[in-house]
């Protein structure tokens, strides 16, 4: 039960059994758990590396279990600031990637690991092509919420081609995708393949990394039908390819309600994104587009939200909102 706070089943049994029998020791322990005394050893270095034992003050060379109230209490918080230095470090990463994205393009044009497709026709043959040369995986950003009946159409063979010849495919989609049967469906398809989902609130871009190699991004983020660059050179791939990295790892494994639980201000992570690109000073618009919803939706959590912190205006409920700690 303790085992995100790097508590294995061993060690929890025997800091329980030594929280109930202080006075126990290696024997004891190992005869009334059935382990061996190596094993018992073993879970006694570890409790001490948590620092849930002490050197008992009172019988020389004898370990004392430290009171759970304290102990566990300093585990969830040295937890806690690793959770924030990890999100932290995927806000700079995201930011980071997104301007050497900016960057890339600006003068991009004419090099040789840059090409542009212009054309739905031209886009798809190329993702043909590069999901048939594949060896190894591919990562893809689809954002949008529910995807077309013709998106996923096209996929389909692409897919069940890939997984057939042993390359693993990462799929990120939004949250809001658990609400579009057809794209559920595809999902739970895809996974019995043995492909990997999961999803997120909000996913900055359309991407599709090829064996961390080639990149396909829409020219036009708003309007994919506009055409797509095919990007090659190292450094830009790099980025892509921590940006995706850095977002896989907070997203909720497809087939959880980890999307669906709340933070300690009683939140989802969706109601969380709403709030931040809100803050931003976004229209109710752009932030349904980016979430995947229905504008109704987003202006029906963004009441909820404005009577759950008793606001009377957007303003207001970004400023309480910020002053309660919700935007962190």
């Amino acid at each position: 039960m303790l085992s995100a706070l790097g508590i294995d089943e061993h060690a929890e049994a025997v800091y329980r059994l030594m929280l109930d029998q202080p006075d126990w020791g290696v024997v004891e322990i190992a005869e009334h758990m059935g382990l061996t005394e190596t094993g018992v050893r073993s879970a006694l270095d570890r409790l001490a590396e948590l620092n849930l034992l002490r050197t008992s003050l009172q019988t020389e060379g004898s370990l004392r279990p430290i009171n759970p109230a304290v102990g566990i209490s300093l585990l969830l918080a040295e937890q806690e600031r690793q959770l924030r230095c990890a999100q932290q470090q995927f806000v700079e990463t995201q930011a980071a990637a997104l301007r050497l994205l900016d960057e890339y393009a600006a003068w991009g044009a004419g090099r040789h690991d840059v090409e542009q497709l212009i054309g739905i026709d031209a886009i798809q043959d190329r993702l043909e092509q590069l999901a048939h040369d594949c060896t190894t995986r591919v990562l893809s950003f689809m954002p949008g919420g529910a995807q077309s009946a013709a998106s996923l159409e096209a996929s389909r063979p692409l897919d069940q081609a890939a997984l057939g010849r042993g390359v693993a495919l990462l799929t990120l989609y939004q949250d809001s995708v658990r609400n579009d049967p057809a794209t559920l469906a595809y999902a739970r398809w895809l996974t019995r393949l043995g492909g990997q989902v999961r999803t997120v609130p909000v996913l900055p871009i359309r991407m599709v990394l090829f064996d961390d190699a080639t990149a396909l991004l829409p020219v036009d983020p708003d309007n994919t039908r506009k055409g797509a660059v095919q990007l090659s050179g190292p450094g830009v791939i790099t980025a892509l390819v921590a940006l995706f990295d850095a977002v896989w790892q907070r997203a909720a494994p497809f087939g959880t309600d980890r999307d669906r639980e709340l933070n300690d201000a009683g939140l989802t992570g969706q109601e969380v994104e709403l709030l931040r690109l809100l803050s931003q000073g976004l229209t109710d618009e752009i932030a349904a587009r980016r979430l995947g919803i229905g504008l109704r939706t987003v202006r029906r959590m963004m009441s909820d939200l404005m009577g759950r912190l008793g606001a009377r205006s957007r303003f207001e409920a970004g400023v309480r909102a910020a002053q309660r700690g919700w935007l962190d």
